[in-house]
């Protein structure tokens, strides 16, 4: 049974091979005074960053730049765009590139007016916000996160090692995304294999809960078969226009919080991809390959009755004459091996885990209550150990 929930979403999706032509139109909609946020450059080698400027010219906006956004983006780089976007007078935050960048612009969107330390305020102690907010915009280069579409921030803090995700309320939602599924052509294999399992765990983070019978489940099993499937296309054929826009269309719709809706949710997986991330500095996506299997052999019993369910509609699992037990193993053995197909890290060392860091990433792991299972630090360790 489906729980009591509002549902609202407020971005504006633009999407396909044309999807940029409508930028011009919303820049309309802001002042003269634009933060350009983007990546580490790769914009500038594949031409977007061009037709970017191009457009914010033909609207009249004057650009403050603001690139070198990290894949994990940290709190120093949060500071500075802060100071950028409050002396600059910044009427939009335009971020080009994936989720990083996206997660990014929404800090800052949130930060730059904070009286306090925003770190303080809207990360470790998860505040309501109180400051004006500047309005966030997206054209997306990189499917996975879904950060186009939702609340989402993660920030690292690199003095302390701690990675955490903040979920920020609708007024934060960017107010637009351009999502053009060719953008994402130039992404390479390794980083769009990521993207691919940070879609597939966002699914399954909202699917491994509870045992009432919901129409969330159905549709977060209809996409993940169209995940499994459209990865496969693309990693024979990564300018598979077909793939990319149905790998593209399932990121946003994984994580803009609609099949969470009315159900409870785990996210342990990415609480400890997060404290791997932070120590290892490594791929999002790639973290959470490389605990999830160690964590979800971890729980299957509690969960069995999802997990073999799991095997039977994804993964077309034959029941016949064998166990709950024994089907929910094998579905597991089904992901794994889609993993390996896709390339993905599997264990946590090749991402620069030693056995030593254990008892300090166990130590950053927030611990969720919405799963089959309620982790102990003794839990949490083991996984991590079982992740080496």
């Amino acid at each position: 049974m489906l729980g009591n929930f509002t549902y609202e979403n407020p971005t504006k999706l633009y999407f396909g091979k044309d999807a940029l032509s409508y930028l011009q139109e919303e820049l309309a909609l802001y002042g003269p005074n634009v933060q350009f946020i983007y990546g580490g450059g790769s914009i500038k080698r594949n031409g977007i960053y061009e037709k970017i400027m191009t457009v914010l010219q033909a609207a009249h906006k004057r650009v403050i730049e603001d690139g070198g956004v990290m894949p994990n983006p940290t709190l120093d780089k949060l500071y500075e765009g802060c100071r950028a976007a409050k002396e600059q007078k910044a009427d939009l935050l335009l971020a080009v590139g994936g989720g990083s960048v996206c997660d990014y612009a929404k800090a800052v969107a949130v930060s730059a007016y904070c009286e306090t330390d925003p770190w303080d305020t809207y990360y470790a102690h998860m505040r309501r916000i109180k400051n004006k907010i500047i309005p966030v915009g997206c054209v997306l280069t990189m499917a996975g996160t879904g950060s186009e579409m939702n609340g989402g921030s993660v920030i690292t803090n690199t003095a302390e090692k701690r990675k955490i995700a903040r979920v920020f309320d609708a007024r934060v939602f960017p107010r637009f995304a351009v999502l053009n599924p060719e953008f994402t052509m130039t992404v390479p294999k390794y980083q769009m294999a990521a993207g691919c399992y940070d879609i597939m765990s966002h699914l399954m983070e909202q699917y491994f809960s509870g045992t009432d019978d919901t129409a969330s489940d159905y549709i977060a099993e209809g996409m993940m078969r169209s995940l499994v499937h459209s990865s496969r296309q693309a990693i024979r054929d990564p300018q598979d226009y077909e793939a990319r826009s149905n790998i593209m269309w399932l990121a946003s719709w994984a994580l803009n919080s609609f099949i969470g809706k009315g159900k409870s949710q785990d996210w342990m997986v990415h609480m400890l991809g997060q404290s791997l991330g932070a120590y290892t500095n490594a791929t999002h996506g790639m973290t959470l390959a490389a605990v999830s299997l160690p964590y979800y052999r971890h729980i299957v019993k509690a969960g069995e009755a999802k997990f073999a369910r799991f095997a039977q509609t994804v993964w077309q699992v034959r029941p016949d004459g064998k166990t709950a037990a024994d089907i929910a193993a094998e579905g597991l053995q089904c992901l794994e091996a889609w993993m390996r197909s896709l390339g993905l890290v599997l264990h946590a060392r090749e991402l620069g885990m030693t056995e030593e860091m254990i008892p300090q990433i166990a130590e950053g792991v927030f611990i969720t209550h919405g799963g089959y299972e309620t982790l102990t630090r003794e839990a949490v360790e083991d996984i991590l150990q079982q992740s080496l």
